[in-house]
């Protein structure tokens, strides 16, 4: 078993935080924005397209698809400018897709490498918007430390 001090599980450089325009996330974002200042950590901002909403017409449709993307690229830089007109001195968003929980859990944490997860309770899209989905997946599955906002 490793040992670790106090200060070496608490101390966060990396903040993780998903965003979806709910209003649990947005919780979950001014939080992370606070986080993110008190530990001068870096803020990692990811929001995720999901492809099983998008019919099959329009998943075959590379134009829907990439104009979908760029849509939500343009969307989360309002995110990263929040940020970092809020104080936030590093900050950098990211798209990703799928599943949200799968795509945040087995794509972007291994590809960030945050110390920490923040994610509002609730989804604004589909089924996943109940808690027991997403935010659950989440928190049983990733490697590191999720904290879950109502």
């Amino acid at each position: 078993m490793t040992n670790y001090n106090d200060d070496e599980k608490t101390d966060f450089h990396r903040i993780l935080v998903g965003v979806d325009d709910s209003e649990d996330a947005l919780l979950a974002f001014n939080y992370a924005i606070r986080r993110a200042k008190i530990s001068d950590a870096e803020l990692v901002i990811v929001s995720v397209l999901e492809s099983d909403e998008m019919s099959v017409y329009q998943a075959l449709n590379k134009d829907y698809v990439h104009g979908e993307r760029k849509e939500l690229e343009q969307h989360i830089l309002k995110y990263q400018k929040q940020a970092q007109d809020a104080g936030v001195k590093k900050v950098r968003s990211i798209v990703a897709e799928g599943n949200p929980g799968e795509a945040i859990v087995k794509d972007v944490i291994p590809h960030v490498e945050p110390d920490l997860l923040i994610v509002g309770s609730y989804s604004k899209k589909g089924l996943a918007r109940y808690f027991g989905s997403q935010a659950a997946y989440m928190a049983k599955y990733s490697p590191i430390s999720v904290l879950v906002i109502r």
